[in-house]
């Protein structure tokens, strides 16, 4: 089974970030991208060692990594999902969109902004066992569950963890970067 990381490695600003963890504080550069991963655009924000602000107007949507499939995209708020450490993005997904069944080497904690957004536990996709979170719903599952989601309508969920953040698919054959 392939593993995809998530790298959005970015310098830090001594000055600014004097004491904090590596990759803890995002700041306003693009990170560069790695590991066959679009590069993601951390948002403009109000910052300083002990506060992060974000507002939604200030979003940078890039093209997710290519371990999801086409069409998605994300905005990093805190973090680095590659590193280790705590991490908070967005992902924007379309009308129709679809990730097969995948699990991921740490707690994966999801909240829908907008839109809605379907979850099945499994390890297969079934379209009878998904459950379809409104806007304010909250999922949260364990390293390893294996789990599927889906979009009828399309919708941002914000998604945080502690990185380094992976995802795998149960089957080889889903994975989009084997396509």
């Amino acid at each position: 089974m392939r593993t995809a990381h998530f790298f959005f490695p970015f310098p830090i600003a001594a000055m600014l970030f004097a004491g904090l963890l590596a990759g803890c504080a995002p700041q306003n550069i693009p990170p560069k991208a790695m590991e066959q991963s679009s590069s993601a655009v951390i948002a403009e924000q109000e910052m300083s060692p002990d506060h992060i602000i974000v507002k939604p107007a200030d979003l940078q949507w890039v093209d997710a990594p290519p371990s999801l499939p086409a069409g998605a995209k994300l905005a990093v708020l805190e973090g680095d999902p590659g590193k280790p450490g705590p991490f908070t993005m967005r992902i924007m997904v379309p009308t129709s969109y679809r990730v097969p069944p995948h699990y991921h080497p740490a707690d994966e904690h999801v909240t829908v902004v907008s839109g809605s957004f379907s979850l099945g536990m499994g390890e297969s996709f079934d379209e009878k066992a998904l459950t379809e979170l409104p806007v304010g719903g909250f999922a949260m599952m364990r390293t390893g569950t294996r789990h599927f989601a889906w979009s009828n309508n399309g919708g941002v969920i914000q998604l945080h963890g502690i990185g380094p953040w992976g995802l795998t698919y149960v089957n080889p054959q889903d994975d989009p970067r084997n396509k």
